[in-house]
Order: structure tokens, then C-alpha cells, then sequence
């Protein structure tokens, strides 16, 4: 396995990230193209060029870009729960889709909304979206993965197994388990082991489950067992990025190297 982290955690400007980002030892990075510089929209040929060998000659790649549109006005806090705002988001997920590719990585990451447990209107309009995705990644050989957190990960796992494509994934965030849900971040590894692609390195804890609140904490000190979890990964033959997002906390660029020592000694110790 190996470690990544999120541009946007060093809360500085991206081209600082990726430098700040190499010196911790990070061989991967992530970087949101939902808007900003990086937005397909906002991209040419050239700067394309400049990102990639901007990333590259500091010895890294990209883990993933993200496209979590749920954001936009089109579906702020939805995801693809609407069916007149999906034609939208759907395309503009495509043109992320095509910007990864160029930027030689082949994983969008992006929350869809809440999977709901039974069948019903919300849960085939996200099927159908997701369909639709699934079979446009699989066209171009790359995945569009879903963030844990939402729903369990048993019902994530059988919603994605009903699209009958594989170009829909799970980029995996045990702390969203464990915050949102309360679920077991281990079980659920074996729950979506052949689709996860892609994860974040995230600890935290569920405060209260009504009204819903939790904590984002540093890595080891929440409620995810992260010799259990690393294990679980490594029986499920995952060899991809452990991605750190951190979202909190008033000194980001120590709280990441925290988590890339934390990782680099659970790693050693487990022989992983």
C-alpha cells in the first residue's frame, strides 16, 4: 500500500501542496476538479501538461482526482438523488472522467447521495446515473468510486453489484463508517473488497446519532482499528493509495505528517 494525501488538506495554494505534500514523502496526491484551476473547464492542453509534470518530477502521481459534485447547485447536499438535475452532473462527471485520464490517473472520487436500504423512486434515479457513469468508465478504462459514509457498507456494496457494470467503485473512508453510521470499517473492507480502488486515511468518532454529530481526530486516536483495517486490506489484495484527508484542526500540514508517520509505522509493524 501506499500514501497519499489530499492537496486541499495543506489548505495553501495547490503548487505549494505538491511540494509540501513530497517532503512528508507522500508518492501520491489528490486534488478536487470540481471548480478552481483544476475544473476541466478551466483546463488547456498545456496546463494539463504542467500539472502532471508539476506532480511527477517531485516523484508523485495522482492517487485520484476528486468530482464530488454534490456540492454544486445542481445537487447541493444530493448528490444524484434528483433526476432533473442528474443529465447535468452526469456529463460534467464524464469531462472529470476524461481530465483524470489525461492526468494519467484513471480514479474520480465523488459522493452520490444516500443509498436508501429499499427500493424506491430515489434509488433507481441513482441507479440509472450511476448505470450510465459505470458504463462510460468502463469505456475508457478507468473508475468513478463512491465515498463510504452515507449508508452502510452492505448497502452500498448491493447497490453498486445491481448496475451490472464495474465502472462504478468505492473509494474507501473508514472514518465516514464509523461517524456517520456507526459501521464496522473492517466487515465492511470484505463487504466491497473487489470494489474498492481507492481510500482516504481518516480517523474520527460518532458524538451523538440524533441529531447526527461527530469528530474528525488525528489518525489512531478515533474509532477506527487501524491494525485490524490495514490487515483487512492486505486480505483483500489492496495494493493501491491510503490517501490522508484531513479536514480539521488548526495546523494541517503537522496533523498530515502525523498520519504519513502513523501509517509508515503501523505498515512496518504489520509487514504490509
Amino acid at each position: 500500500m501506499k500514501i497519499g494525501c489530499m492537496l486541499e488538506s495543506f489548505r495553501v495554494d495547490l503548487r505549494q501542496a505538491v511540494v509540501r505534500a513530497a517532503a512528508l514523502g507522500c508518492t501520491g496526491v489528490q486534488a478536487y476538479a470540481v471548480d478552481g484551476v483544476l475544473a476541466p473547464e478551466n483546463m488547456t492542453d498545456a496546463t494539463i501538461r504542467e500539472w502532471l509534470d508539476r506532480v511527477k518530477s517531485h516523484g508523485m502521481v495522482f492517487s485520484a482526482i476528486c468530482g464530488d459534485l454534490s456540492a454544486t447547485p445542481e445537487a447541493v447536499g444530493r448528490g444524484f438523488e434528483g433526476r432533473d438535475a442528474n443529465p447535468v452532473l452526469v456529463e460534467k462527471s464524464k469531462r472529470i472522467l476524461d481530465l483524470a485520464k489525461k492526468l494519467e490517473c484513471n480514479i474520480v472520487t465523488t459522493h452520490i447521495g444516500t443509498v436508501p436500504v429499499e427500493e424506491n423512486e430515489t434509488k433507481e434515479i441513482m441507479r440509472l446515473a450511476c448505470r450510465e457513469l459505470a458504463e462510460y468508465a468502463d469505456s475508457i478504462g478507468s473508475y468513478f468510486a463512491v465515498e463510504t459514509g452515507p449508508e452502510t457498507a452492505v448497502v452500498l456494496g448491493d447497490f453498486l453489484k445491481s448496475l451490472g457494470a464495474k465502472g462504478v467503485r468505492v473509494n474507501y473512508d473508514p472514518a465516514n463508517l464509523v461517524m456517520v453510521v456507526k459501521d464496522d470499517p473492517v466487515a465492511g473492507v470484505f463487504a466491497l473488497g473487489e470494489y474498492i480502488v481507492h481510500t482516504h486515511a481518516k480517523d474520527g468518532v460518532q458524538l451523538s446519532a440524533r441529531p447526527l454529530k461527530w469528530q474528525e481526530l488525528p489518525l489512531g486516536q478515533g474509532g477506527v482499528q487501524w491494525d485490524a483495517y490495514l490487515k483487512a486490506l492486505h486480505e483483500i489484495g489492496f495494493d493501491g493509495f491510503l490517501t490522508i484527508e484531513r479536514e480539521c484542526g488548526d495546523m494541517p500540514e503537522a496533523d498530515i505528517k502525523l498520519a504519513v508517520d502513523f501509517l509508515n509505522e503501523r505498515l512496518a509493524v504489520l509487514g504490509l
